[in-house]
């Protein structure tokens, strides 16, 4: 029941995509000799243990039917170089470009996939394929993850991988931005505060 006396500073949109900012990533699929990538902004986690991830991808896409019929991709992370590259592969179709080769990205072998993971990425998630929900206008895959594997180059002495120095991107309502600085680490806000000597 609405009540007509309400008052607020929010402004009532119809129904839709508003969860933002999201992971702007690049998905590898197919082989190494036939592959494609293709941009997905609907992703995320799904499950910690076993680890679960998933992409959505509407049907019509060159990609679709490479990851449905091999059942596995690689979810790799993009940063600002690969801004260009990120938009490219997500407004031209595989089934008439090279997009590694028109982007000039190079193509790592997996080691659980067939999929090539892309070299310049900072982090490449090999995934395979679960189960796929039809949720209307994309298909949700549902994969479990392989293997992580990240640039050597953002691993620290103790062995961390400090994402913070990736320069990674988020998609939000049509747009891609670069990634502010960190403000807080998790639990922070009930973190007992040290003693000063």
């Amino acid at each position: 029941m609405s009540n007509n006396n309400y008052n607020s500073n929010k402004a009532i949109w119809k129904s839709g995509t508003f969860i933002y900012p999201l992971p702007a990533v690049m998905v590898s699929c197919g082989t190494m000799e036939k592959s494609n990538i293709i941009t997905v902004a609907w992703t995320g986690i799904l499950n910690t243990n076993p680890a679960t991830v998933y992409i959505s991808v509407r049907p019509t896409r060159y990609s679709y039917d490479l990851i449905k019929k091999q059942g596995e991709f690689v979810i790799n992370l993009t940063n600002k170089n690969l801004v260009k590259a990120t938009d490219w592969c997500g407004v031209r179709s595989g089934a008439k470009f090279d997009k590694f080769k028109e982007m000039n990205l190079h193509k790592e072998k997996a080691e659980f996939v067939k999929c090539p993971m892309i070299k310049e990425s900072p982090v490449s998630i090999e995934c395979k394929v679960k189960e796929i929900k039809e949720l209307g206008s994309h298909h949700m895959f549902v994969a479990e993850v392989l293997a992580i594997r990240a640039d050597k180059k953002y691993i620290d002495e103790k062995g961390a991988f400090d994402i913070s120095k990736c320069d990674l991107i988020a998609y939000s309502n049509g747009h891609y931005y670069s990634l502010g600085k960190k403000l807080g680490k998790f639990g922070f806000s009930v973190q007992k505060k040290k003693k000063k000597k």
